[in-house]
């Protein structure tokens, strides 16, 4: 017996040694050799789900002075969802090898640009340039089964997820046609000039985690998106965007588009990016601007947007993974020979690059010329907003709101199931992956951890994840939205002309 007790308090002691660095061993250990789990035993004892859940309801309050008046532009369409896996086979293609393309040409470029992305779990925009292929392709997909339309558009989702706050009135301008006029809610203004005769369609081919196809099997749930969409893609609509603002008097404009130019090509976006640098700098000085990113694969169009276009007149910006690194290797900034994020993307190479954009192209200091002080960061685990001290309040509320509205809205529920999603983070990171470094925790009893590096302030907190989702599409516009809503401007824009 004696021999028994002791190799039982060994065990204990090799299943204590390793909890630390893996929570589930135990639990894995004791149902393999069959003895009780005394951990799953006390049924009050709550997940760590439950309690990031719980500690959001508790934690997240709307800032003391809120917008009622928003302005979204410009980019709106009509989303046609539907399997990508399916959609291929049901065109006649062969899986094969991925292979990245800045701009489909044929049914063969959307197969290898949809694998590649697909094998990696990520998210990609792309245009079609053949725009007799490209509605074949769109006639298939929404005959096919279980295709399902929506309103889509970073403008007209953001705009969507906005009017869903009785107290803010929401202006959106873009190409909008009979279909989408009819989808969007009600409390939407739309002013007439934006009205078209026909509708925009972008194809969302979306796939599981764990779906597989030939020798691709996606890592996470995800969704590549194609359309050959001329209104969108000449950000046609900006101008009167623009001019629409004097009447509706806007205390905040969100914008969004600038990725449909990028597959028009070169010659067309230089000038045209002119003309929305010129147009957006009409905006009144003292209304903040939200500019909200999207994948993007030109290099130099991403330097001009970055370096001496559009981002010094921009207050805030929201951006995901994909779009952080391009973001850096675009300008050479930290970490931009990283070729891709492997599973959970770095929180320390996150910090360095977010603290990067801010120094070198925002106002971290007073004398820039530079109105940009705010970075919203999303990845499927966690994410981060990074402010310059002095402009913005109530970001602890706003990041807990934008991963709460990301659980919810992925398993198509109005709050958090802690039963149907989970946690994939690290409760422990550094706040650089060089030196200066700091170690991090994060506590799930508030789910907030601050940190800051010169004149700007992280704030990080998880994603409890949907095990099972339902749609990814307009996830990132609907966190960015949510975390606009929970923030509040303490400092106004300066006053700084621009040639």
């Amino acid at each position: 017996m004696w021999k028994t007790a002791s190799a039982t308090a060994l065990l204990a002691l090799v299943v204590g040694y390793f909890y630390h660095d893996n929570p589930d061993l135990p639990e894995q250990i004791l149902r393999y050799v069959g003895l009780p789990d005394f951990q799953s035993s006390s049924p009050s004892q709550d997940s760590v789900e439950q309690v990031i859940a719980a500690a959001w309801e508790a934690l997240i309050t709307l800032p003391t002075q809120q917008w009622s008046k928003v302005a979204v532009g410009v980019n709106a369409c009509v989303d046609v969802v539907v399997s990508g896996v399916g959609l291929l086979q049901a065109l006649a293609v062969d899986p094969g090898a991925g292979l990245d393309h800045e701009v489909l040409h044929s049914k063969e470029h959307l197969k290898e640009a949809f694998i590649y992305y697909m094998e990696r779990g990520a998210a990609a925009e792309r245009f079609f340039s053949d725009p007799e292929a490209f509605q074949r392709i769109a006639r298939a997909a929404a005959e096919y089964p279980g295709a399902k339309l929506y309103v889509g558009g970073n403008a007209a989702l953001i705009g969507q997820k906005l009017a869903t706050y009785p107290d803010i009135t929401v202006l959106l301008c873009g190409p909008v046609g009979p279909k989408l006029l009819e989808m969007l809610d009600e409390q939407i203004l739309v002013p007439p000039e934006s009205l078209q005769e026909t509708d925009e369609y972008h194809l969302i081919l979306e796939y599981k985690a764990g779906e597989q196809w030939g020798s691709t099997r996606a890592p996470q749930a995800n969704r590549f998106i194609f359309s050959h969409d001329v209104s969108n893609g000449e950000m046609s609509s900006l101008e009167t965007f623009v001019a629409s603002l004097d009447e509706f008097q806007p205390d905040l404009v969100v914008l969004s588009g600038l990725h449909m130019m990028e597959g028009q090509g070169k010659e067309l976006w230089e000038e045209r990016l002119k003309e929305a640098v010129s147009a957006i700098s009409d905006i009144r000085h003292d209304i903040p601007i939200h500019l909200e990113l999207a994948s993007m694969t030109d290099k130099e169009y991403m330097s001009r947007i970055m370096q001496e276009q559009v981002m010094p007149i921009v207050s805030s910006i929201g951006l995901n993974e994909q779009e952080l690194l391009f973001l850096s290797q675009a300008g050479g900034g930290p970490h931009a020979d990283l070729a891709a994020w492997r599973g959970v993307p770095d929180v320390g190479r996150v910090s360095d690059i977010l603290l990067w954009v801010l120094e070198r192209h925002g106002r971290s200091e007073p004398s820039s010329e530079s109105d940009l002080t705010r970075i919203h960061f999303h990845t499927l685990a966690y994410h981060v907003l990074a402010t310059v001290d002095g402009y913005w309040g109530n970001q602890a509320a706003a990041v807990m709101a934008g991963a709460r509205v990301a659980s919810s809205q992925a398993c198509g529920l109005r709050s958090v199931d802690a039963g149907k999603v989970s946690l994939r983070a690290p409760l422990e990171f550094h706040s650089s992956h060089g030196e200066p470094r700091e170690k991090l925790t994060l506590d799930p009893e508030k789910p907030v951890t601050v940190w800051r590096r010169g004149n700007v302030t992280f704030h990080l907190t998880v994603v409890l994840v949907c095990k099972e989702p339902l749609r990814t599409v307009g996830l990132g516009d609907a966190i960015s939205a949510e975390g606009l809503v929970y923030s509040e401007l303490k400092a106004r824009r300066p006053i700084v002309e621009f040639a």
